[in-house]
């Protein structure tokens, strides 16, 4: 079963007057990374947050935004005098001035009207773990859906190089003789004469290194196991990545055996639907 790295998730609930927004939106990415965007009042458990979406994504650059609004009376600010006062000083130092416009002043700078931290009970805090928790559940319901698209596109590639991978083999028999009939009329303008038998010999031996009988077979098993991986419960994308490697390995070998133009076509068209494989695995988790 493939799952995308990417993924979007989000709830909404309200407890007693406040209103809770939770998102998670997920990348790829090497490993899991999980950057938080939280309210103040929030930041002390921000670890046991992460900890909480370390237990249930694997990878993915995961970042997580917490929004609080408060649907009763509005909190009340502070002034903060001693910030003020500071300010004001200040700013005579600079240009001595009429104290009410200095305060005028003093007063939009920052830190000057504070709110009091909010503490949170801890049935609130157990209301945010479990939000955050449905939303890692439609996070990985987003990453299912988009996983059964990649999977149809790597469906998709894997028969057009099966195809072509046929087409090498139709194209095979006609490659050899050719290379036979090269060697012959090589052979037929030195004009000289030539041992049939030690000719025969050399010519397997020549044969066989161009011979791409077991490459022809390993990429037909790596196409299979590629199959089977993607079947597999679990999404393996890393696996999936090492399997490419080794096609790739099977249709390069492929390719500098080849000695024949349309042999040559055929790599390079694997290749490229190769290639349009690997780019989409890197959204694989």
């Amino acid at each position: 079963m493939i799952q995308s790295m990417t993924g979007f998730g989000k709830a909404e609930k309200q407890f007693e007057n406040k209103n809770y927004v939770l998102e998670l939106r997920s990348l790829n990415s090497k490993g899991l990374e999980v950057n938080a965007r939280l309210p103040l009042q929030v930041r002390e458990i921000e670890i046991e947050l992460k900890k909480i979406i370390g237990e249930h994504l694997v990878r993915g650059k995961i970042d997580l935004n917490l929004n609080i609004e408060n649907l009763g009376l509005p909190s009340v600010k502070t002034i903060n005098t001693s910030a003020i006062n500071h300010y004001i000083d200040q700013l005579k130092s600079i240009e001595d001035g009429d104290r009410m416009e200095l305060l005028k002043m003093a007063i939009k700078l920052p830190e000057t009207l504070t709110t009091g931290k909010e503490e949170f009970e801890a049935e609130e805090i157990q209301m945010i773990k479990e939000l955050l928790k449905q939303v890692i559940g439609t996070l990985n319901q987003f990453r299912g859906d988009e996983g059964k698209v990649l999977e149809t596109e790597f469906q998709k590639r894997l028969v057009n190089i099966e195809k072509l991978a046929s087409d090498v083999e139709e194209i095979d028999p006609e490659r050899s003789a050719n290379i036979t009939k090269k060697l012959k009329a090589s052979l037929e303008t030195l004009q000289v004469e030539v041992d049939q038998n030690r000719f025969e010999q050399e010519l397997i031996y020549y044969l066989e290194k161009y011979d791409i009988t077991e490459e022809k077979v390993r990429l037909k098993n790596h196409i299979d196991y590629f199959k089977e991986t993607m079947d597999q419960s679990s999404s393996n994308g890393k696996k999936l990545g090492f399997i490419t490697q080794e096609m790739g390995r099977e249709i390069n070998t492929i390719g500098s055996k080849a000695n024949h133009a349309g042999l040559q076509k055929l790599v390079i068209q694997m290749k490229d639907e190769l290639e349009k494989i690997k780019e989409q695995l890197l959204n694989v988790l």
